[in-house]
């Protein structure tokens, strides 16, 4: 056991105050202003700050929050008045430009969501915390102040390793004691000199009327949509970095809202900072969707529109349905297709069953439909009543219902011109103002593996009954086929839709699902004599697609411009909105309500808890997700969480329902990824990147264990990684293949993780969905008596911050049946000359050394991990 060294930050400290007295031209003026403070009140006074009074700078005096806000933003360069209201009541108006630019920038949330407790003195802590974020200051120290706890460690770290502040003892650094006024000018003066590469915006694009993509140089992984503030109204609705940028570049996809076609926006600050140059760009100006040809230039055009993965997510249904009515409006020719997962994922299908969605679908009449491997979900038996009562049909080329027989009496093996509701097809010939339009449908093979469609369901080659539909239409002369697939974009399960566009000659377009991706723009395939436009709708109702697509005489396109509406900026439609709120909402409402389990002990997640380290949520999520995942690839080993997606800590005592929910609200789904060890290690490097501070891509980990050190260099501090294979921890083997579960989101390379995204774009990826609550409370339900109990066990350990075991001699550790001795951490027993252990709990781990022969233990509970040492 190594011993770690003490050492004495230069910590954080704080404080100089804003008020309406004399200014002083500089600290010669004051006449309490000594050496010490000379140059840091020189620098505070050219940002601004003035004096208790003409002669005297007040240095001892504590400084009121709103005072330290203030000068914070005038040295910072904060755009005050441009940034939105804060929400706060009680900011005077002297200061509600600096508070409001501040909590834009991120670096303060304020006290309540109404109050930023403004003539309060600021502490230390809370003071660090503010410059830390607002100077973005980097590194950390092996600094071990007592009084340090996780929310201030980051923080006080960061100051420490720049050389800015220091603490009031060598062991304490007063993150409760109020800040001072010459202290903070010290503190803001040393901060200021810092050399921080601070990431800086090169080019900003749009890429669609709601979505623009833009390029950073340096890292940006935690960048946020309040970062960016444009002109001429455009608002940042949200921020998610993209995969695949080009090294010492970030590429960042912002959903904003509407561009007006033609304008040009410019880019007014980042992270709180002003733009140097001008970061602009003009919206492409929408070009019109040609109109049906009044005589025929021989050439037509089509509007579809498609849903997909849409998952049981019905609260935002009233405004998809303005949406579609909207959309259908401004075209003559148009479709609404479904690429299927209508089924599972909230409340609504658990209690319903599909039912409710069908009776949506059915308002606004839906074309076609196929189905998506969760239609399986619960067995052909729960599919039958929503296929039967739904007024449009179903297309799926590649699956056999013939001997099931729940479903066999709808199942049609042909390609039907005259299709009827409620019945299942191979594909259709739909006539749109009497054009033939072919759809056909595919459903992923994968399904009888990760769902339930039983025996007596076969699915076929993908490719092969593909080929034969075309070969249908074809034989019909019919030349504009549409491929309606739930085999995702770009899948690893073995079948997508890019292998598709690829093999396959004669699909025009190709509609998509399965694997939740977002395609802002259509992605063209030229591949064989015609283009083949993909497109798919990300999911969850998030978005309505569509797609203008023009064909020549010959069936050929020859134009299209496709986009995703954002659901959320439409109106509620009042018909579906009264049906949703009457019929279905309130019993999905009550059964929030309901018990699903009882935490043993406090269940730590949130920030910063889950982006730091190991907690015991973090650990039984995981544990859940493997397990579900062993169920569909057994040689699945490890499962990976990230911290930013466990949003907050269950308390001990009843788990609701609706705490599961708060706990996973994003409803990200499962993916398993075929890594190597050196990808994976290399995940672990990105995963503790900012530790000891908070990173929401810090990863909770089940079925391996690893070591690092925060005090060495970013990229180098993983020491040692174990994993479980079949009971035993292995050291990771770096050119072995590994099969990792994780969410969708992450293995698309979310929070930064590009080995992962090059993992999905290379097909290492397979999407058998599951969502992230629902394997949470699958978990807690096969917990015996649905008890949660679950502990830190050691999976993650910094070796920079790690205790040293507490020592016990072994003829001390013991307690009795009536009084059991419990250690709060790791322990370290000399057991020479013990022969027994007995009644006492640890919460961490047991290290035994001595030279005892046997030890019998006897009532001993060890949360970690118990090891013998020689």
């Amino acid at each position: 056991m190594s011993k770690h060294r003490k050492f004495i930050a230069t910590a954080a400290t704080a404080a100089v105050v804003v008020s309406a007295v004399a200014p002083a031209a500089s600290a010669v003026g004051f006449k309490d202003v000594t050496d010490r403070y000379k140059e840091a009140v020189d620098f505070v006074v050219s940002k601004g700050a003035n004096g208790m009074s003409s002669t005297m700078f007040g240095t001892s005096a504590e400084i009121k929050r709103v005072d330290a806000a203030v000068l914070l933003a005038d040295v910072l360069g904060l755009n005050t008045q441009g940034a939105p209201a804060s929400g706060f009541k009680d900011v005077p108006a002297r200061a509600a430009g600096a508070v409001n630019a501040l909590k834009a920038a991120g670096i303060t949330s304020g006290k309540t969501a109404t109050m930023f407790d403004s003539n309060s003195p600021i502490s230390r802590g809370e003071l660090a915390i503010w410059i830390h974020k607002g100077f973005n200051l980097k590194g950390s120290t092996s600094m071990e102040f007592k009084d340090v706890t996780d929310r201030y460690r980051a923080a006080v770290q960061a100051l420490a390793a720049n050389s800015v502040t220091e603490g009031i003892s060598a062991t304490e650094f007063g993150v409760n004691l109020n800040a001072k006024r010459g202290d903070y000018a010290i503190f803001l003066h040393r901060a200021s000199m810092t050399k921080q590469v601070s990431p800086e915006v090169v080019s900003v694009t749009s890429v669609s009327s709601t979505v623009l993509r833009v390029k950073i140089k340096g890292d940006a992984a935690d960048v946020k949509a309040s970062d960016f503030m444009f002109d001429n109204g455009l608002k940042v609705e949200e921020a998610k970095v993209m995969p695949g940028a080009e090294d010492g570049f970030t590429m960042v996809e912002l959903k904003t809202s509407f561009q007006e076609p033609g304008k040009t926006y410019k880019l007014n600050s980042f992270s709180g900072n002003a733009v140097v140059g001008n970061i602009s760009f003009e919206v492409p100006s929408v070009p019109p969707v040609t109109p049906p040809p009044a005589s025929g230039d021989g050439t037509y055009d089509l509007n579809i529109m498609h849903t997909n993965d849409t998952h049981a997510h019905l609260d935002n249904v009233a405004k998809k349905i303005t949406a579609i009515k909207e959309e259908r409006a401004n075209h003559q020719n148009s479709l609404l297709l479904d690429a299927g997962d209508v089924f599972s994922g909230t409340l609504y299908f658990n209690e319903f069953n599909g039912l409710a969605d069908q009776e949506f679908m059915n308002l606004i009449g839906y074309d076609a439909m196929t189905f998506g491997n969760h239609e399986f979900d619960k067995g052909t038996e729960t599919l039958a009543p929503f296929v039967k009562g739904a007024n449009f049909p179903f297309v799926s080329a590649n699956v056999d219902f013939s001997a099931d027989e729940n479903l066999k009496d709808q199942f049609n093996d042909e390609i039907s011109s005259n299709p009827e509701d409620g019945e299942i097809y191979n594909g259709i010939v739909k006539a749109v103002n009497g054009e033939k339009i072919g759809i056909f449908g595919l459903t992923t093979a994968e399904t009888k593996d990760i769902s339930s469609p039983g025996e007596d369901v076969v699915f076929e080659d993908y490719i092969e009954q593909a080929e034969k539909a075309v070969e249908a239409f074809e034989a019909q002369g019919i030349n504009k086929i549409i491929a309606l697939t739930h085999i995702g974009y770009n899948d690893g399960g073995g079948d997508n839709d890019l292998t598709l566009a690829k093999e396959v000659e004669g699909i025009d377009v190709i509609v998509g699902g399965h694997s939740h991706d977002k395609l802002a723009d259509p992605v063209i395939d030229n591949t064989g004599d015609e283009p083949t436009v993909i497109v798919q709708a990300n999911e969850y109702s998030k978005f309505l697609g569509t797609l203008d697509v023009k064909f020549d005489e010959d069936g050929k396109v020859i134009g299209h411009a496709g986009e995703l509406l954002d659901i959320g900026k439409f109106a509620d439609d009042a018909q579906a909105k009264q049906i949703l709120e009457t019929k279905y909402k309130p019993v999905v409402t009550e059964k929030q309500n309901t018990v699903v389990g009882q935490a043993a002990v406090d269940l730590i997640g949130g920030n910063p808890a889950a982006r730091t380290g190991e907690t015991n949520l973090g650990n039984f999520i995981t544990d859940g997700m493997l397990a579900k995942a062993k169920t569909i690839n057994p040689d699945t080993v490890i499962a990976l969480q990230n911290g930013g997606g466990i949003r907050v800590t269950v308390p001990e005592g009843n788990i609701t329902l609706a705490k599961v929910l708060e706990v996973l609200p994003f409803g990200n789904s499962l993916g398993l990824m075929q890594l190597t060890g050196e990808e994976i290690k290399a995940a672990l490097e990105l995963s503790v990147k900012d530790a000891p501070g908070a990173f929401g891509g810090f990863l909770q980990v089940s079925g391996m264990k690893y070591t690092y050190d925060s005090s060495k260099p970013v990229g180098e501090r993983v020491l040692s990684v174990q994993v479980n294979e079949n009971g035993t921890f292995n050291d990771l083997d770096l050119s072995k293949t590994y099969v990792v579960a994780t969410n969708v989101f992450t293995a698309k390379g979310g929070d930064g993780y590009t080995m992962f995204a090059k993992a999905y774009e290379e097909g290492r990826v397979s999407e058998p969905g599951y969502v992230d609550w629902e394997m949470l409370r699958d978990y807690i339900d096969a917990q015996p008596n649905d008890i949660v109990n679950p502990s830190v066990e050691g999976r993650i350990i910094d070796k920079a911050t790690a205790e040293e075991p507490a020592e016990v001699d072994g003829a001390d550790f013991s307690g009795t049946a009536a009084a059991p001795k419990v250690y709060d951490g790791d322990v370290m027993v000399d057991a020479t000359g013990t022969a027994k252990l007995e009644y006492a709990h640890v919460k961490g781990n047991l290290y035994i050394k001595g030279d005892a022969s046997t030890i019998e233990f006897n009532n001993v509970e060890v949360d970690g991990e118990t090891e013998f040492l020689d």
